[in-house]
């Protein structure tokens, strides 16, 4: 999905084997997805871990300690195996058929899979922060990391469906209106949450000294 391009109009035939190439293809499109889920479901693993962290003894311990491996299991197997395969089989492809590089939204869409492929390095920063115990970022700012992903993955997917320069140009208009409307939700959870958090406090009962 990333690099997955065929000049519109026109039937490309690689100078290999069809076959080949497609199969190319389908491994490519196999290895976004396991990618994009890898990203979306570690990030919300910071998350969970985050608010572990700020729970008392023992649930603080059993949680963190949990989370944590099940973010190993995660990123080494799934995420980061997805996110070689990705570049593998997509750098192929664009092998097979340079003549997409000439085409100005394969090189916008290059640009937002760099974006991506340094959002995956900023996650394997933050899990070692987290594995080492460090919790630095806030839940609220994972929760807005966490949306990137989202915009990147909305703003590929329309660069290789739309291709024409009008519609670049209405797509990115509407990716940074999608963007808006998604932060904004993040920051209303986060008012309601605050909100929600608040009443139960002062539902509490009054602490008393023997």
């Amino acid at each position: 999905m990333l690099f997955i391009c065929e000049c519109k109009n026109t039937t490309f035939v690689p100078n290999k084997n069809n076959m080949d190439y497609l199969y190319i293809k389908a491994l490519h499109v196999i290895f976004v997805v396991c990618w994009f889920a890898g990203l979306f479901y570690m990030v919300r693993l910071f998350i969970y871990n985050k608010e572990a962290s700020e729970k008392e003894e023992p649930a603080k311990s059993i949680l963190t300690t949990q989370l944590t491996l099940m973010q190993k299991k995660l990123w080494f197997i799934i995420t980061w195996p997805s996110f070689i395969g990705t570049f593998i089989f997509g750098s192929w492809m664009l092998f097979l058929n340079p003549a997409i590089l000439s085409f100005p939204w394969m090189w916008l869409k290059l640009i937002f899979v760099g974006l991506l492929a340094l959002y995956h390095l900023q996650c394997h920063a933050y899990y070692k922060q987290q594995k080492a115990g460090i919790f630095n970022a806030s839940s609220f700012k994972l929760r807005l990391f966490n949306e990137l992903a989202t915009i990147f993955l909305v703003a590929i997917v329309f660069l290789i469906i739309v291709r024409t320069s009008n519609s670049l140009v209405w797509g990115m208009l509407g990716l940074f209106i999608f963007a808006t409307l998604l932060m904004g939700g993040v920051f209303i959870y986060k008012k309601q949450r605050q909100t929600m958090k608040t009443k139960a406090d002062n539902k509490l009962p009054p602490s008393t000294n023997s």
